[in-house]
């Protein structure tokens, strides 16, 4: 993932995460996964760029629920 893409996730997903309780941890992060890869297309980082570290985005998520 490109310096740019990784930064951007990991203030996305910071902002982004709930502050309520989390019924479905699985479908939380999938949802947001999804949220952030539009959300960093809308800033003009291409989709390919997410996706080549996929596996990133579902880590930083599931550690900033810990």
């Amino acid at each position: 993932m490109s310096k740019r893409g990784n930064d951007f996730l990991y203030h996305w997903i910071s902002d982004h995460l709930p502050d309520d309780p989390i019924i479905d941890p699985v479908l939380l992060v999938i949802d947001m996964a999804v949220d952030a890869k539009q959300a960093a297309e809308s800033q003009g980082i291409p989709g390919q760029e997410i996706d080549e570290e996929i596996g990133t985005i579902y880590k930083f998520i599931m550690q900033g629920l810990r």
